[in-house]
């Protein structure tokens, strides 16, 4: 592989927001960067997957851009059929969802129109997406372009995927792509959880920007040896400043976000805050959407694309030489 401006690439979770990560990969790849491998969580789960496919397919990367600009983000809040039957309160409904299953929604429409996707690209397991990397400091049995985080609650740790199933007596060849993006995404009490049965028990993993919405060190070397190429990361956030302003908890859905937000934020401080981590990151923060507003407008789809490609190509023009190389983990 040629080293020219080849990275890893790290994408941040952010649900709807996640078509700024596009905008960003994309004015990379025209900035003439190209991705070894690929590590995200939730939205930048998603499009990692797609990202990795269509390499897999050797399909231009334009084709990501158009995939997603086409996502109809309100049929991922599907209903169950019992549902319809509490048609007339639909919060009623969710509420229903959130107790018999965890989720207001099941999550099923993500799954099989990611599966379709990745499908039409030749990708459907993991397996698919392995490949020979000799020089990696990853076990042989690691070797995936794609690596995505998700949250086990039954044992209240990250879990990385497909890497963590062989502790589970799985096997992370035969696991299916959109599942695993699947419950990297699955928003806490929004989405159902996925349920894997493993060799301790049945783990229910949720989102994975719970407790890695940001793993920017996921690919760094843990042998000592320098690594060969540096590691990229695009969030959807900006670094927290100590004069940030403060926003007033009057309401109990205020309390509850921000009790999530506060706790994400304080398991994550260490990877994200670190200057090693900020200095190979761009930050693609789009204004005016929430990462739940499913019902985007094409001008707002447009907005977040071009936030994305505004902030990469801005980083790019800042850092002509490229991120700074990673270094191994043993000696940070």
């Amino acid at each position: 592989m040629d080293n020219e401006r080849t990275v890893d690439l790290v994408l941040e979770g952010g649900g709807v927001k996640g078509i700024a990560l596009v905008g960003a990969a994309t004015a990379l790849v025209e900035n003439g960067y190209s991705f070894a491998r690929i590590g995200g969580s939730s939205a930048g789960a998603m499009v990692g997957s797609i990202m990795a496919a269509m390499q897999h397919a050797n399909e231009p990367f334009s084709r990501v851009d158009e995939i997603m600009r086409t996502i109809d983000y309100m049929a991922f809040v599907d209903r169950r059929p019992a549902a319809k039957y509490l048609k007339w309160a639909p919060r009623v409904a969710d509420l229903w969802g959130m107790l018999f299953h965890l989720g207001a929604h099941p999550g099923r429409h993500l799954d099989q129109w990611l599966r379709g996707v990745l499908a039409d690209l030749g990708v459907r397991t993991f397996g698919d997406l392995y490949f020979d990397d000799p020089g990696s400091s990853l076990p042989q049995n690691q070797s995936f372009r794609l690596v995505v985080t998700a949250s086990d609650l039954s044992r209240q740790r990250a879990m990385f995927l497909p890497w963590d199933l062989e502790a589970h007596d799985r096997d992370p060849f035969d696991y299916p792509v959109a599942r695993a993006v699947r419950a990297s995404s699955a928003i806490p009490f929004f989405f159902e959880p996925v349920k894997v049965n493993s060799q301790f028990g049945k783990l229910t993993l949720v989102d994975g920007s719970l407790l890695r919405t940001y793993p920017i060190d996921v690919f760094d070397r843990t042998d000592g040896k320098p690594s060969r190429w540096p590691t990229l990361g695009v969030r959807l956030s900006s670094p927290a400043g100590e004069r940030a302003k403060a926003k007033p908890v009057t309401s109990p859905v205020a309390l509850l976000e921000n009790l999530i937000k506060t706790t994400v934020d304080s398991t994550q401080v260490r990877h994200v805050s670190d200057p090693a981590s900020i200095d190979r990151s761009i930050f693609a923060k789009p204004k005016g959407v929430r990462f739940t507003d499913f019902d985007l407008t094409p001008e707002q789809r447009t907005s977040l694309f071009e936030a994305g490609h505004k902030a990469a190509t801005n980083w790019v023009a800042k850092h002509p030489a490229g991120p700074p190389a990673s270094q191994p983990l043993e000696s940070l």
